[in-house]
């Protein structure tokens, strides 16, 4: 259920509505199904390490193992404060998506209600965050599939708008505007591309099943399972609203760009969809589950970031102090850590705060892109590693599909992406929107090039090519590995109907 929390959130909630604008019903449908073939390759690549060897942290201890220990660190470093800062931003928008309802309460009282809350919720037993959730997780699901359901009976004509179909595919059109070009096709094509960075970040979490890995009951079992469900969780979750939302909402509706001083959720396309189509007291109900959702990734990005911050201290590119665990194994030091950068959730408590925070969230916004291209790679050398002791890929406890052509095909598309996505700042030459862009780059390059002297030492000439990237033999592809005939749990079978449907789903 955590992979379906990682992948509906606020990127699908919200986001979704700029990528209609920019692009156009058809475009982002095709953009969304491009990402769809990433991040399936990604977690398909993932969940064959993750399972092999189920380890806090997963990806980022395999980068330091098998690429180099600079390349992990940084890489590792990146990823986590990618969920830090992102955790700071899903406490600014908790106070702005209740202030629809009422603003008799503070900005900053709320930010200082759910910081609390969701700080103690993540030092608590895994089960109960667990637990957390996957209630949590079922609500998302079930508004989703309502959503779906309620969009096929409005585009059947049950609205005030009467029968709408593909109205808006004729007119406004199908490919959207186009941006920065007066030439249509070009622009059209560019405004494509927008979309697909905006999909991007809207797909990240996928990749949240592998993180998990370390702390699931029998991972030989239920991460496989969860891998193998996740093309079926984006097509229905992600292509599905994407395609509905395309049907319901012409990419020129004013609701899409409301402006300054407008609420958070005001250019969400899920209740624009409902406004459009007249229908009354909804709007406020999906309101409360953008609301759920966004203190659900909030809880996830304490959860994520604290275990990448244990497992990089377990790969000795972190302090030790931050593998202190509980009694309960929850590594809480890392947890109190990562927490303490929702503070800076406080800067949306003024108005140039805000552009502050934009500012730096902006900065982390290709973090993601960028473990997801060291994914790939990774397990691109993982079976190089298992090909050079000749050990079959058909052993492994999962062995994932169209390998290894799906992580070459993965990381060539996701670094050409991370370095194309600040296009725009080269048509209208501006130093803030290239270092608003790639600053996520810059600071990535500074930390590998920081580890790598701290690793190699200063004297250059002592450098090798082994310093750059470890050889084969040296892998360690041994350490955190679970024997399956050891380790292999015996599961409960579904006894009823309900538990049978969540066998299904999770």
């Amino acid at each position: 259920m955590i992979a379906i929390g990682g992948t509906i959130g606020t990127g699908l909630f919200i986001s979704t509505g700029g990528t209609l604008s920019q692009a156009g019903p058809v475009s982002s449908v095709i953009s969304f199904l491009f990402m769809t073939t990433l991040a399936f390759s990604v977690t398909q690549a993932l969940g064959e390490m993750a399972t092999l060897i189920p380890v806090a942290g997963s990806f980022a201890q395999f980068v330091t193992r098998w690429c180099s220990p600079a390349l992990g660190a940084a890489n590792g470093w990146n990823y986590w404060f990618s969920w830090a800062i992102t955790y700071a931003l899903e406490l600014s928008v908790v106070g702005q998506v209740i202030g629809k309802w009422t603003d008799a309460v503070p900005l900053a009282a709320w930010i200082s209600i759910f910081f609390v809350l969701l700080t103690l919720s993540n030092l608590f037993p895994v089960k109960y965050y667990g637990e957390i959730e996957f209630w949590i997780a079922t609500l998302k699901v079930v508004a989703v599939v309502g959503w779906l359901l309620y969009a096929f009976i409005m585009v059947c004509g049950a609205g005030k708008t009467g029968p709408v179909g593909f109205r808006y595919w004729r007119n406004p059109g199908p490919w959207g505007p186009g941006i920065l070009v007066e030439n249509v096709n070009t622009g059209r094509f560019l405004g494509w591309l927008a979309s697909l960075i905006s999909a991007a970040f809207t797909f990240q979490g996928c990749e949240l099943v592998g993180i998990s890995a370390g702390e699931s009951k029998n991972p030989h079992k239920t991460v496989p399972s969860a891998i193998r469900k996740v093309l079926f969780r984006i097509l229905v979750f992600y292509v599905a609203c994407m395609l509905f939302i395309g049907l319901l909402v012409p990419f020129d509706d004013p609701a899409l760009n409301p402006g300054d001083g407008a609420a958070y959720t005001a250019n969400s396309p899920f209740i624009i969809a409902m406004n459009n189509s007249g229908t009354k007291i909804l709007p406020d109900i999906f309101n409360a589950v953008i609301l759920v959702t966004i203190i659900s990734a909030g809880n996830s990005n304490v959860y994520c970031g604290s275990r990448i911050l244990f497992g990089l201290a377990q790969a000795g590119v972190a302090p030790k102090f931050f593998q202190k665990t509980s009694k309960h194994g929850v590594p809480w030091v890392a947890v109190l850590f990562t927490s303490a950068f929702g503070a800076l959730g406080y800067l949306a408590t003024s108005s140039d705060g805000n552009e502050a925070f934009g500012w730096l969230l902006n900065i982390t916004a290709t973090s993601g892109l960028i473990a997801w291209g060291w994914i790939s790679f990774t397990h691109i050398r993982f079976m190089n590693i298992l090909k050079s002791r000749n050990i079959s890929r058909d052993s492994l406890p999962f062995k994932a599909k169209f390998m290894p052509y799906a992580s070459y095909y993965a990381a060539v598309a996701v670094f050409i992406i991370t370095f194309i996505q600040g296009f725009q700042a080269f048509w209208d030459i501006d130093a803030t929107k290239f270092f608003t862009s790639y600053v996520s780059l810059i600071l990535f390059a500074v930390c590998w090039i920081g580890f790598h002297f701290y690793f190699n030492g200063f004297n250059i000439r002592s450098w090798s090519y082994s310093s750059f990237l470890v050889p084969l033999e040296e892998c360690d592809i041994d350490t955190g590995v679970r024997e399956i005939d050891d380790e292999d749990w015996e599961e409960d079978e579904p006894k009823n109907a309900w538990q049978k449907f969540w066998a299904i789903i999770s």
